[in-house]
């Protein structure tokens, strides 16, 4: 019968699971912790390398390099549980961290600002105004407002015929500015109309297929 952590790193990194050889840096690990405790929650493996191999913790201080990052590095502070396995003569810690009710977190950077994480697919990204208000507006009680002004029919017109806008392109082609153009994607997400999506390098929304209008409406 397969090991607990050999499925595990068998599924290899996603969104819910990443794996450290090892922990030397308390503010990169509190990206990490962020990250997930701000999406779906997950698993960190300590003492696994990038590839899956095995390598193990080299002492007790990984353990605790964690505990510092979720309780001096995070903003509110994390809450993780951790289990120590031993799988061919090494010993891996799995610290299992929780989508948290009380996002966002913020996970405080070496120069002392505090930047919110979070996750998608194997990568930690840099969370934008957007997804901030999103937040922010999904717990507000009174429910969500939209008027169906001009700019609203522009960007739901558009994304009819085109797979994808950015918000900079909805600025530029509705001629609104950032901060309107962000609050009608922000409604309009929160509406389950539009999908923010992430890569790498780019942010761009796109129109929910149950959305999609008729030609006739």
């Amino acid at each position: 019968m397969l090991h607990h952590i050999t499925k595990l790193i068998a599924e290899g990194e996603h969104q819910q699971l990443d794996f450290k050889f090892e922990i030397a840096d308390a503010h990169k690990i509190a990206r990490t912790l962020v990250a997930f405790a701000n999406t779906d929650g997950g698993r960190l493996l300590i003492g696994v390398k990038d590839n899956g191999a095995l390598a193990g913790v080299r002492s007790e201080e990984e353990y605790y390099m964690v505990e510092a990052a979720a309780k001096m590095y995070c903003r509110p502070v994390i809450d993780f549980t951790v289990k120590e396995w031993n799988l061919n003569k090494k010993t891996i810690l799995e610290i299992t961290i929780f989508k948290s009710p009380v996002r966002p977190h913020f996970a405080q950077m070496k120069e002392g600002n505090w930047v919110a994480y979070h996750r998608v697919k194997d990568q930690n990204f840099v969370v934008n105004r957007i997804l901030l208000r999103v937040w922010k507006l999904a717990g507000a009680p009174g429910g969500v407002y939209l008027k169906f002004t001009d700019p609203e029919k522009f960007l739901l017109q558009y994304l009819e015929t085109n797979p994808s806008i950015t918000l900079s392109k909805f600025i530029r082609l509705a001629g609104i500015s950032r901060n309107k153009a962000e609050s009608i994607l922000v409604r309009f997400i929160l509406l389950k109309i539009l999908t923010i999506n992430f890569t790498e390098n780019l942010t761009f929304f796109t129109l929910n297929p149950s959305a999609r209008l008729s030609e006739n409406s």
